[in-house]
């Protein structure tokens, strides 16, 4: 018998609820009148929130009896007009779940209260084998007012999940489902491999107690969500120039920064307070990022915790193994943006005043891999604010706090002949966008050398930190 992996609709593979796009759809259908439903953002937005409750389904499974008389072809032609919106809807993560499943050969089936006509053009347009659905009762091509078969709903999930998995040689027992509602425990604690996806409130709970793994689609599975939101994108809301009033933010090109779509952003690296930067440039879009780090941040106490929550990717650099850039490369897959610095670590000693920068062809071969954009970030003044020399940023400069320049550029054009003149593409991109000092060479004077030294350094700086440009 066969292995079918389940996946409910409404905030699972969806973020929210589908009942905006599926009520336009029919309006435009002449199904519904065409005008807002007394109540009707409200009853949609506390779904989003808290997800399904009893009076809700009570209220969908009385919509049989409200649609008696309405032809099921302009149902299904709602349903095509509605899975077009909301096919671009179903988040990468979800899609790259659906795609694991059918490399493994598992059918792919949509399990949902919602009405069969409607669900089915989008099932179809995410390449799923099977919809498992409400389906109204019909006369003549007209609905009759009454549900055919069961009510896929809880306990109802469970039973016509079964009916079909018997009709098509699939043993439920060794499946997977996905779901969000604590309503769906029943399917859930009937298969192999069940997995809370964004989870009402009770089914996290339970969750937890149970041990089956939670999942949010619409973001890197060690990223975890509270009340909805990610950790990176809270810390976005927070970031206000107001709050930072030991540094001011000079940034320009932000309009350069994808929206939306994979994008590999690429940066120069001369301070702690980099990825700082980078996040609030991208928190003027509205987006996160993920963060290539080296084994030691993630490593440090809390610190590593902390990273990983914001969707950190590993790098350790001495195994020599491609997993970062294939972890990176599932990302941009999903329609994530990633940020790489190519110099790898934060240039120490005369190295960090050396106007050529010398980057490592990783963000090169991830563009490769991935033909996603590579947009460029030149950073300059960062170091004023986090030196190397110290274990923390500046907080107490609100008298004359240090100016971050941050330049956004266009997306760089790869010829792709070889990672190493790509990787000099990237880098030259980076440098046009750093102001005239960072291009012209220079002595630095022995209290800037001594700040680009890590905290803790002894010994003066010498010769070798100029040959030695990337070292920790």
């Amino acid at each position: 018998m066969q292995t079918a992996a389940f996946f409910d609709l409404d905030r699972t593979l969806l973020r929210g609820a589908s009942g905006p796009a599926f009520s336009a759809a029919m309006k435009a259908e002449g199904l519904l009148p065409d005008r807002s439903i007394p109540g009707e953002a409200l009853v949609f937005k506390v779904f989003d929130v808290i997800g399904e409750t009893i009076p809700s389904m009570i209220a969908t499974r009385q919509m049989a009896r409200a649609a008696a008389g309405w032809e099921r072809a302009r149902v299904q032609a709602a349903g095509r007009a509605a899975a077009a919106e909301l096919v671009d809807a179903v988040p990468g993560f979800a899609r790259q779940q659906i795609a694991h499943h059918r490399s493994l050969g598992h059918p792919v089936v949509m399990a949902t209260t919602s009405p069969h006509d409607l669900v089915e053009p989008l099932a179809k347009a995410l390449g799923m084998e099977a919809v498992i659905a409400t389906r109204y009762g019909e006369v003549d091509g007209r609905y009759d007012g009454s549900i055919d078969g069961h009510f896929v709903w809880g306990p109802g999930k469970l039973a016509a999940v079964r009916d079909w998995a018997a009709a098509n040689d699939v043993d439920v027992s060794r499946s997977y489902a996905y779901s969000d509602s604590v309503y769906d425990v029943p399917l859930l604690g009937a298969v192999a491999h069940p997995t809370a996806v964004n989870p009402d409130p009770r089914l996290q709970v339970l969750a937890m107690i149970r041990r089956w793994p939670v999942k949010h689609f619409d973001v890197p599975a060690a990223v975890p969500k509270v009340a909805g939101i990610e950790p990176q994108r809270a810390l976005q809301m927070l970031a206000q120039p107001e709050l930072f009033p030991w540094v001011r933010f000079d940034l320009d090109g932000a309009d350069l920064l994808p929206r939306q779509g994979p994008a590999i952003i690429v940066a120069n690296h001369r301070s702690y307070f980099d990825p700082l930067a980078i996040g609030y440039a991208m928190g003027r879009v509205d987006r996160p990022v993920r963060f290539l780090g080296k084994k030691e941040v993630f490593d440090a106490p809390l610190v590593g915790q902390v990273v990983a929550a914001m969707g950190g990717i590993r790098v350790d650099r001495g195994s020599g193994s491609d997993e970062p850039l294939a972890l990176a490369a599932e990302a941009l897959g999903a329609g994530e943006a990633v940020v790489i610095m190519p110099q790898g670590t934060i240039p120490r000693g005369r190295a960090l005043f050396d106007p050529e920068l010398k980057g490592r062809w990783g963000a090169a071969k991830l563009a490769r891999m991935t033909g996603a954009p590579v947009v460029p970030i030149g950073l300059w003044g960062t170091e004023r604010v986090w030196p190397r020399s110290s274990r923390t940023p500046d907080v107490l400069a609100i008298g004359h706090p240090p100016t971050v320049r941050i330049r956004v550029g266009r997306p760089v054009s790869l010829a792709g002949r070889s990672l190493d003149a790509d990787t000099k593409r990237i880098m030259a991109a980076i440098v046009d966008l750093l102001p005239e000092e960072a291009r012209v060479r220079r002595e630095p004077t022995p209290d800037e050398l001594a700040r680009a030294l890590p905290a803790g350094h002894r010994g003066e700086p010498g010769a070798e930190d100029a040959r030695r440009p990337g070292s920790d």
